[in-house]
C-alpha cells in the first residue's frame, strides 16, 4: 500500500531530488508559496518553498523502490524518522496542503493585473473608475485615479474593489 514520507533533501536540491524520485515511479509533492521580493529596486513574485530542504514522496516500500534506493537517490541526505523507522505521514495531511495551495493559487488569480481598469465599489473613493497598478501588501491595492486630471497613486483596501 503507497504511503507518504518526508524525505530531507540537501539545501537547494529539492527540485533534483524530486526530478529523480519521479524517475522511480515515486509520487512526490514538493509545496511552493508565490512570495513577492524586491530585487535591484524591482518588486517581483517568485515561488519559493513552503518547507525548504523537504520533499513528500509516496510509494510502496514493499512493491519497490526500497527504503535504501530512495535514500540513495540524488539530493536526498534521508527520511524524517520516528525511531529507527521513517515517519510514515497520513493522507489528510498532504490532501490538506494542496488543498491551501490552491486556495492560495485561487486568490492570487482573483486580482486583477497590471494596467486593468477597475471600479472602487466602496470606500472614500466610491464610484471612480481607476488603473490597477499593483498589491500593496495582501489586503490593499495600488491605483492610479484621475485627480484634477493627473493621474495620482492611492492605496485602497480590496473589500472596496469591485473585481
Amino acid at each position: 500500500m503507497k504511503q507518504w514520507y518526508l524525505l530531507y533533501c540537501k539545501r537547494s536540491e529539492q527540485q533534483r531530488a524530486k526530478m529523480h524520485l519521479e524517475n522511480q515511479g515515486v509520487e512526490c509533492y514538493y509545496p511552493e508559496t508565490q512570495v513577492e521580493k524586491i530585487t535591484r529596486g524591482k518588486r517581483q513574485i517568485k515561488p519559493e518553498p513552503l518547507f525548504p530542504s523537504y520533499v513528500f514522496a509516496r510509494f510502496d516500500a514493499e512493491l519497490g523502490p526500497t527504503f535504501t534506493t530512495i535514500r540513495s537517490t540524488r539530493g536526498v541526505v534521508d527520511f524524517v524518522r520516528m525511531g529507527p523507522h521513517p515517519q510514515i505521514l497520513q493522507d489528510s495531511l498532504i490532501e490538506t496542503l494542496k488543498e491551501i495551495e490552491q486556495l492560495q493559487q485561487q486568490m492570487q488569480s482573483d486580482l486583477p493585473s497590471e494596467g486593468d481598469v477597475i471600479r472602487v465599489a466602496s470606500g472614500q473613493f466610491s464610484g471612480m473608475e481607476a488603473i490597477y497598478k499593483e498589491p500593496d501588501g495582501e489586503t490593499r491595492s495600488i491605483l492610479l485615479v484621475k485627480m484634477l486630471s493627473k493621474p495620482v497613486e492611492v492605496s485602497v483596501d480590496n473589500k472596496h474593489l469591485d473585481i
